[in-house]
């Protein structure tokens, strides 16, 4: 789940599902062994510009829905505030760029919003413009504060020793960071506890649990979703939002479950839908279980009070994502805070939408997570979403004569 931590999130819920990792936390104060610093060459990372970057159609010719504009608009005015400000990874803009847009949606009649966009923007495709769209939502999970019978999966908060390595002791990402890990007992640094460490008791007696939940499996999709609510049976609820992640990769779910033609109509197999890995794995709970921790990442959370539980989870770009109207993209090819118009095979998830968050198998160009809210409807929607089309990147009139693409 950029500049407020964030979440695990975004999410391939069908044959692609993974675990949706946010931002991280910032490196703590750390005691390293004292050597000389070696600083590997960083290789820039892709980003939209290297991929390359056309004009679009003009915006006016989109089909865009009065309703659909009016919801991107609130979307895009509680955007403004960070999108002006954050650094823009992709190349495309800067601050600046965003301020006419920013100013005059202050004050736009949502009635109007239609002609906001038309009016402001330009569109753009990012290489070919061949787009993949899947879907996320807020799960609610039975869970209590302090441990009782039947609720037995810890939630745990960020642990202490979770780092980023000191440049020089592991080699950087792609994205030219430090990876996350911890120092051993001897100074070393190395890769964090896997899921299946943690399953088995890596963080016991740390106190660092916040909860408990009831249903590994329920719990296990939370921490994909990257944020959530917990119901107590006395119908108390605890909301509860991404704080960091393991710096492990994740392993596809879905994808294993196809390999070993699982995946499928035919007698034994399951629909590749999250209604449909659920019911595999409660069908078969040892090889679920492996399944599970198969996938190294790990999820951790802290409490949302107040203001925050009651406005929605916070996106990576650090404002409440919004039902059918917040995307998570690939920060290295979308600005976050940008408008996208998607047109999909599944009418539904097609239209504008707003890049206000990110997710850990949402990478590359024209790759996205849709959100659908919360509940048993958004919890549908977003199971069964797999959706291919075209997108178009909607940016501030001007831009792409300022970049110098014809």
């Amino acid at each position: 789940m950029p500049g407020q931590g964030r979440r695990f999130a975004a999410l391939a819920l069908l044959v692609f599902l993974a675990a949706c990792v946010r931002v991280v936390p910032p490196s703590r104060t750390l005691a390293y062994p004292s050597r000389p610093p070696v600083q590997p060459p960083i290789v820039p990372p892709a980003n939209a510009l290297s991929v390359g970057v056309r004009h679009g159609p003009p915006a006016e010719s989109l089909a865009i829905g009065a309703s659909g504009a009016a919801s991107a608009l609130a979307a895009f005015r509680t955007s403004c505030p960070n999108l002006i400000s954050r650094s823009d990874r992709s190349g495309l803009t800067s601050g600046a760029d965003w301020k006419p847009a920013c100013t005059a949606a202050a004050n736009w009649p949502s009635a109007d919003a239609q002609r906001f966009f038309t009016h402001h923007f330009e569109t753009a495709r990012i290489s070919d413009g061949a787009a993949f769209a899947t879907g996320y939502y807020e799960p609610e999970i039975a869970g209590v504060r302090s441990r009782q019978p039947g609720y037995d999966v810890p939630v745990y908060a960020t642990p202490g020793d979770l780092v980023r390595a000191r440049p020089g002791d592991a080699p950087p990402l792609p994205n030219g960071r430090q990876p996350l890990g911890r120092y051993d007992a001897n100074g070393r640094f190395v890769p964090y506890y896997s899921r299946a460490d943690i399953d088995d008791g890596a963080l016991t007696g740390k106190g660092l649990e916040i909860a408990w939940a009831a249903d590994p499996v329920e719990f296990y999709f939370l921490q994909v979703q990257g944020s959530g609510r917990l119901r107590a049976p006395d119908g108390s609820i605890m909301y509860i939002g991404y704080a960091a992640q393991n710096g492990r990769n994740s392993s596809l779910i879905g994808g294993l479950m196809r390999r070993r033609g699982l995946i499928g109509s035919g007698p034994g197999q399951y629909s590749g839908s999250l209604q449909g890995i659920q019911e595999y794995l409660r069908d078969h709970p040892g090889d679920g279980r492996e399944m599970l921790r198969a996938n190294q990442s790990y999820v951790f959370f802290r409490e949302r009070n107040g203001a925050e539980a009651a406005g929605g989870p916070i996106g990576a770009l650090g404002v409440p994502v919004r039902a059918r109207a917040t995307v998570a993209a690939d920060p290295a090819f979308v600005p976050l805070g940008a408008p996208v118009f998607l047109t999909l095979d599944n009418s539904r998830a097609s239209g504008l939408w707003v890049a206000q968050d990110t997710g850990g198998a949402i990478k590359g160009a024209n790759r996205f997570d849709t959100f659908w809210g919360a509940g048993s409807e958004a919890r549908a929607l977003a199971g069964g979403m797999s959706a291919r089309g075209r997108a178009l990147l909607l940016l501030p009139k001007g831009t792409l004569t300022r970049l110098g693409i014809r």
